[in-house]
């Protein structure tokens, strides 16, 4: 079961929803007025962006980016929604009770970390070699090298 695409997408998503209610659990149990919400939000997405970045840097070493980066992309998308649909009834409200613009204006805060993180850690692990393609790049490289050199009789 955990090599089938729809539970590494699953699995994802309920991670980064589950950093979200902790995040909203810490904020509604740690003061009455919600004067920590503006940290606890920023360490969240901070979170859910390292997330993102460390698991696109294990999975680049392994597969080609079209093999992982519609799980990622799609686990971060369902996250966003967990959250941004189901979040709120964590703290006792709902979804639009601050008004379609803090609504809105988390679905572009939390894509611009999915995005972030994961470009992060795709391009942590290219800097280093250790992406799918340069790792086949450096092992043709040494194929090559191994091989003499083909003397083409006259």
């Amino acid at each position: 079961m955990r090599q089938q695409r729809w539970f590494r997408i699953t699995v994802l998503a309920v991670a980064l929803f589950a950093v979200n209610v902790l995040a909203r659990l810490v904020i509604r149990l740690s003061s009455e007025d919600d004067s920590g919400q503006g940290i606890a939000s920023i360490v969240m997405f901070a979170v859910i962006a390292v997330i993102l970045a460390v698991l696109t840097f294990v999975r680049s070493q392994r597969q080609a980016p079209g093999g992982w980066l519609p799980d990622v992309g799609f686990g971060a998308l369902g996250g966003m929604a967990l959250t941004v649909l189901l979040g709120p009834l964590v703290s006792g409200h709902g979804p639009f009770a601050n008004g379609a613009g803090d609504f809105f204006a988390q679905i572009w805060l939390y894509s611009a970390c999915a995005i972030v993180g994961t470009v992060i850690g795709y391009w942590t692990a290219v800097m280093l070699g250790r992406d799918y393609r340069s790792r086949a790049l450096k092992a043709y490289t040494e194929a090559r090298k191994v091989r003499p050199r083909r003397v083409v009789g006259r």
